[in-house]
């Protein structure tokens, strides 16, 4: 979307008398059943995200996948009805508290919480198997190295069968190659650096600004900020993204006039 990426937009927020208009935008933004809020910097005690569901009424799951680098990874599980949040991070490897320049022998992964009522475990490896190719060894396009390559970590037997299952699947549609994706039992993940996480959101000041420039550890738990992740990537299913565009060239359309009178 080229609004987002124009850098003109930024006069918006210099405008004071125009910035709640432009701030109250991503509270009507509605992700398929998902209603999303957010945080207006222009009142001075912010108000906080408000969550689908309280957290008591929430009866999450998790799921860890490597599939390449987790910048991407972490992106494209984020739009997906019923998934919460998303965390960048290292897994399927020995060493203790792994860094970024210092792996060993992890991949970089992604966490994904997710709502079992509304997308399962099934449905997540489906966009695991489609959003990366499980054939490349020792790595994932540009990016080469052990640390990208194809993990499903499984957490007991029922996922362990899902995975088993969805792998035969995926190898079946060729036999020119060989599915070189890895099923392991899930051990410890561990939370990628600050930097790491919400990369493409990050990447996007315009969309940083419309949340509310969060203080990191709110941004890392923010179920809107894992939306705007997978939508600063385009990587939201088709219907996601353009709903989240109109919204957003509506609202910003309805402005320029008031801009003008400022």
């Amino acid at each position: 979307m080229s609004f987002v990426r124009s850098s003109n937009v930024n006069v918006l927020f210099k405008k004071p008398m125009l910035r709640p208009l432009l701030m109250a935008l991503l509270t009507i933004i509605l992700v398929g059943e998902r209603a999303l809020c957010i945080r207006i910097p222009s009142v001075p005690d912010r108000i906080s995200e408000t969550a689908r569901y309280p957290p008591s009424n929430r009866p999450l799951k998790t799921a860890v996948f490597a599939l390449g680098s987790f910048w991407r990874s972490e992106a494209v599980f984020g739009c997906l009805n019923g998934v919460v949040r998303t965390t960048a991070g290292y897994s399927g490897g020995s060493k203790t508290n792994p860094e970024y320049r210092s792996l060993a022998d992890h991949a970089e992964s992604v966490q994904v919480e997710y709502d079992p009522r509304l997308i399962s475990f099934r449905q997540l490896l489906e966009v695991f198997w489609s959003s990366h190719d499980s054939r490349q060894a020792f790595g994932q396009g540009p990016d080469v190295g052990n640390q990208y390559r194809s993990i499903i970590f499984t957490n007991g037997t029922e996922e362990s069968r899902l995975a088993a299952q969805s792998k035969e699947r995926e190898q079946a549609k060729s036999k020119a190659s060989v599915v070189m994706t890895q099923i392991q039992s899930r051990g410890t993940f561990y939370p990628a650096e600050p930097e790491h996480q919400k990369f493409e959101l990050k990447r996007n000041p315009f969309l940083l600004q419309l949340i509310g420039n969060l203080p990191e550890e709110e941004l890392e738990a923010s179920s809107l900020a894992t939306t705007l992740n997978g939508y600063a990537a385009e990587l939201c299913p088709p219907k996601i993204q353009k709903q989240i565009d109109a919204k957003i060239s509506d609202i910003v359309k309805k402005g320029w006039p008031m801009l003008r009178e400022i």
